[in-house]
């Protein structure tokens, strides 16, 4: 008989575990309160005990993980008790022996007495015939476990019942418990359902937990398929769908729906309504006598709990068949981005069942088990939500798809777009900005912001002599842009043409590639050996027997607006000047017509903290030039680098600025770039002509807007970011800085950098192990992805962890704890 599960001090509720597949688990959620759900456990755990299928459980595990009204009341205890006597009249059910238990682990201190656990085996035969045998037959054992989680006396919502009774339990104690619930015995089966785990929630979908959480989304984590119980009652269809729906909106899949006949077909009209996606099972109608045992109306409802069972068990087993075959169809019909097939091996695949906030839920063919991953490249980037954001995402833009659809933008206006507009102005691009162009994704954007730039610099400087008229003449003009090498601004071509030379930009990506622009050589810094350093390139550094290097106390140091004076100011603008003005020399009908930088950091190119005095000396000397500035801030924007711009870092605003990824919560593609009003009235006149012919056939689409208008808001308000520092208006330490000092002492470690949401490692390597094509760290990442359930990506020999600017720091000390556990390791 299984042990009962206890709450170990010693292990983390915060590392959630794994979810077997190995044998169906299934949740039972009701419509709401009083329609049957402990009826419903009871049925279907009794069917399972008397199927006489060679491959049907021999352990059926039921939880309930919160109970009120106890001990008068107790769902676990019903089924302990009601289960299995079934079996005796089950027409199914050969000789069988049943050992069952019944457990409470944590009751309120006001129950009174403390029930002990129940332990009972009995054994169903013909009558007469000796126990444990039927005509020879020898009896077949079955186990049953019942346990509940946490109970209180008091017959009311767990929430109030839990601040009356003084027994508070936090929400990740719950979840642990389950999860360690739905491990036991993981492993023992062979595949076929040797263990079913049935779950039955408390209350209604919605109905709250002890903290006040819904239960829907406190279970949400383990995403245990569900069988919903509806009502049969009038009005029972109404309630029905929406319990359905809300589980829908959650990332549930419902595996059936069962309910009482009362005689108005609710069950006719559901399995209609539902489009016979979802089984819709009916049982008879339940006694109301309270004298009534329920004996004979559960072998009443036997044909029905056992088509509810054949049902959940296929519907197990096409989920796990259609699993199992993903990695292997995945080879044969994708084609994915950045990616040579022919070093991705078939088992190295990830299939993602689904995402929880930071992780997600990969499966594992092998061990048959959902694992919970972190997604420690932020899917590229753009992730921002914790669990409770992406439910408000979910649901905002559904709304916004239900109520518009989608409206083309041009000459129209509609509140998701407006109001997204309104928190662009008063937040990234306050005191600069004073329009929002919106497009589809960051790469548009900064094609957008280009032509912007280009028309405003062909203003100011006179190029423009009649825009009504043919222009053909002025195509021997070029228009070119100051940018930094090591710079990455998207993949359209205009956007590749704005960057240096790369490996992206090679010929064999991009054969178009001329590198329209003049690329400096930027100061980068970083961490090592606990030390912050800043690497001058020699192109600045003209003193070639000394290194311009130097070190600082600390990263603040690097952005105090002190350094504006001093020798590397110097340096940076003497080189910034020369540069500009050899340039201009030697290429008489070519223009430096704007600037574009990723501000501080740059992503793609490496994860470089770019030196940001350097940075804001070239914005300052380019906009005495009157040449257009460009923020690239698709990477960096919305509280990447723990500010919710970029250029709060570097004390100076754009002219430009471009975002997306982070903008929406990265649930949905939507960019915007914004601009001064000089920018936007260098487009303004009487004819068609010199308006910015640009767009796309879903500029600010609502569904886009809505999303990105709750991310905006939730990033930034205390109540659901417990992450800001209010009275800096910036994000707290989220990286352990002790540990990045030790992982920047690593004999292995070239470089570390640590700011906002990122935090990068770059490895040491020589030659072809250095570089975006590298593999050298292909091993520590199929250890961190299959060991430490840690998604990391690498950029050639650097990798790098990302978390959300609502990740807790708690969370964010433990997948760098693994990653400096496993360099430690590397040869």
């Amino acid at each position: 008989m299984d042990p009962p599960l206890t709450l170990s001090t010693s292990s983390s509720a915060a590392d959630a575990a794994a979810v077997p597949l190995s044998s169906p688990a299934f949740a039972i959620f009701g419509a709401n309160t009083g329609v049957g759900k402990t009826l419903v456990s009871a049925g279907l755990v009794a069917s399972l005990l008397a199927s006489p299928s060679p491959s049907s459980p021999s352990t059926v595990a039921y939880l309930k993980p919160l109970q009120t009204g106890f001990p008068v009341d107790s769902d676990a205890r019903f089924v302990f008790d009601r289960a299995p006597p079934l079996l005796r009249r089950s027409p199914l059910a050969g000789a069988t022996r049943v050992v069952a238990s019944n457990h409470t682990l944590f009751p309120s201190p006001a129950v009174e007495p403390i029930p002990e656990r129940q332990d009972t085996v009995v054994t169903y035969g013909e009558e007469g015939e000796a126990e444990g045998e039927r005509g020879g037959e020898v009896a077949v054992e079955k186990t049953l476990v019942c346990r509940t989680m946490y109970a209180w006396r008091e017959p009311v919502s767990p929430h109030l019942a839990a601040e009356r009774e003084g027994m508070p339990v936090e929400d990740e104690e719950v979840r642990w418990l389950v999860d360690r619930w739905l491990a036991e015995g993981a492993g023992d089966g062979d595949g076929d359902g040797e263990v079913w785990k049935v779950l039955e929630t408390a209350g209604g979908v919605a109905s709250p937990g002890p903290s006040g959480t819904l239960q829907c989304d406190l279970y949400r984590s383990a995403r245990l398929p569900a069988v919903l119980v509806g009502d049969g009652h009038l009005g029972g269809i109404s309630s029905t769908l929406s319990a359905y729906e809300t589980l829908l909106l959650r990332g549930y899949d419902v595996g059936s729906v069962i309910l009482e006949d009362r005689g108005l077909s609710n069950d006719r009209f559901l399995l209609s309504f539902l489009r016979k996606r979802v089984p819709v099972h009916v049982l008879p109608p339940i006694p109301e006598d309270p004298k009534d045992d329920l004996t004979d109306w559960f072998t009443e409802s036997s044909s029905a709990f056992s088509s509810l069972k054949d049902s959940l068990q296929s519907f197990h087993s096409k989920r796990i068949q259609r699993l199992d075959s993903m990695q292997r169809k995945s080879k044969d019909l994708l084609w994915w981005p950045f990616t040579q097939h022919d070093l991705v091996p078939v088992d190295s695949v990830t299939v993602i069942d689904s995402r929880c906030g930071e992780n997600f839920s990969a499966y594992k063919a092998k061990e048959k088990k959902i694992v919970p991953q972190f997604d420690a490249c932020a899917s590229w980037w753009t992730q921002g939500p914790d669990s409770n954001l992406q439910i408000e995402l979910a649901r905002d833009m559904g709304y916004a798809a239900a109520r518009y659809g989608h409206v083309m933008f041009p000459e129209n206006v509609h509140e998701p777009a407006l109001r997204c507009a309104e928190l662009l102005l008063g937040g990234v691009g306050k005191d600069w900005a004073s329009r929002v162009y919106f497009s589809d994704n960051g790469s548009t954007a900064i094609e957008i912001a280009l032509k912007m730039a280009f028309r405003k610099y062909a203003c100011d400087h006179s190029i423009l002599v009649d825009s009504k008229k043919d222009i053909t003449s002025e195509r021997s003009i070029q228009f070119k842009v100051l940018a930094l090498n090591g710079s990455y601004h998207g993949d359209t071509l205009g956007a590749m043409e704005a960057q240096a030379p790369s490996a992206y930009t090679s010929f064999l990506q991009q054969p178009w590639y001329s590198g329209r622009g003049l690329f400096l050589d930027p100061p980068t810094v970083y961490i090592k050996n606990k030390t912050t350093h800043l690497s001058v390139p020699p192109s600045i550094c003209h003193d070639q027997q000394n290194s311009c290097d130097t070190c600082f106390s600390s990263l603040t140091e690097v952005f105090c607006k002190t350094r504006d004076t001093s020798v590397a100011a110097n340096l940076y603008v003497s080189y910034i000047s020369q540069q500009l003005s050899q340039y201009a020399m030697s290429n008489n009908s070519e223009h430096i017509a704007a600037l574009i930088i990723e501000p501080v950091i740059q992503g793609a190119g490496g994860m470089h903290l770019i030196d940001p005095l350097f940075q804001r000396l070239l914005v300052k000397e380019c906009k005495n030039r009157k040449i257009p500035v460009i923020f690239d801030e698709v990477f960096t924007g919305f509280w990447r680098l723990g500010v919710e711009s970029a250029s709060e870092l570097l004390g100076c605003s754009p002219d430009i600025s471009c975002y997306a990824k982070l903008m929406t919560g990265g649930i949905v593609p939507l960019a915007a770039t914004l601009a001064t009003e000089p920018i936007f009235e260098a487009f303004r006149s009487d004819s068609k002509l010199t308006a910015l012919l640009h767009g796309h056939s879903y500029t600010a689409h609502p569904m886009g807007c809505a999303a990105a208008v709750k991310a905006i808001q939730w990033y930034k308000d205390p109540s659901t970011n417990s992450n800001l520092d209010l009275d800096h208006m910036r994000l707290k330490e989220l990286w352990d800085g002790a540990l990045v000092n030790y992982l920047s002492s690593l004999p292995n470690v070239k470089r570390v950098v640590s700011l906002g949401t990122l935090c990068a490692i770059e490895l040491k390597a020589e030659g072809s192990d250095a570089g975006y094509a590298s593999l050298y760290a292909s091993s520590l990442i199929r250890q961190l992805r299959e060991e430490d359930n840690i998604y990391a990506r690498p950029l050639g020999n650097v990798i790098y962890l990302m978390c959300g600017p609502c990740t807790t720091r708690d969370s964010c000390t433990r997948q760098l704890t693994k990653v400096h556990r496993r360099l430690e390791k590397l040869n």
